[in-house]
C-alpha cells in the first residue's frame, strides 16, 4: 500500500547562491554530517546539495498529513549505497510519522529517484507500507 508520494524540483543555482552566501551555516542547518561529507567531496557540490534538498522536500510531502507540522531538515537524510544508489534514512519526527501509520508486523520502504540537468535537480519519493 502506498502511504505517500512526493516530488520536488530545485534550482541548483539557488543552492549555489546559498552555499556562497551562507556557507557552513546553511549546510549545517539543512544537511546531516554524512550528507555534507558526500557533497563537499564532489566537483558537482551544488548539484549534490540540490538533489539532497529536493529529496528532503519530496519526503516531507510524502509524509505530510492534514494534522502534521514541519519536519526538521535533519529528520530526513539522503545516503548512498556503495553502488551509488541513493536512499532515504528517517530520523526522529519523520521516523515517528511513518511508524505511527504501521500496524503490527508491517514495515515500510522508501523509493527514491534523483536526477539533475543543470540548472535543475529533481527528486521523486514513494513511501510504501509492506
Amino acid at each position: 500500500m502506498i502511504l505517500g508520494i512526493g516530488t520536488d524540483l530545485c534550482d541548483i543555482r539557488r543552492i549555489e547562491t546559498l552555499l556562497e552566501k551562507f556557507g557552513d551555516r546553511f549546510t549545517q542547518k539543512a544537511f546531516t554530517k554524512g550528507e555534507r561529507a558526500r557533497a563537499d567531496g564532489l566537483a558537482t557540490r551544488g548539484s549534490s546539495y540540490a538533489k539532497r534538498f529536493a529529496a528532503k522536500e519530496a519526503t516531507a510531502k510524502a509524509l505530510a498529513r492534514s494534522n502534521t507540522g514541519a519536519l526538521s531538515w535533519q529528520d530526513v537524510e539522503v545516503i548512498n549505497k556503495p553502488s551509488g544508489k541513493p536512499e532515504i534514512l528517517l530520523h526522529r519526527n519523520a521516523l515517528r510519522r511513518v511508524t505511527s501509520q504501521l500496524k503490527f508486523g508491517q514495515n515500510y520502504k522508501i523509493h527514491l529517484s534523483l536526477t539533475d540537468e543543470y540548472p535543475y535537480a529533481q527528486a521523486y519519493v514513494i513511501i510504501e507500507i509492506l
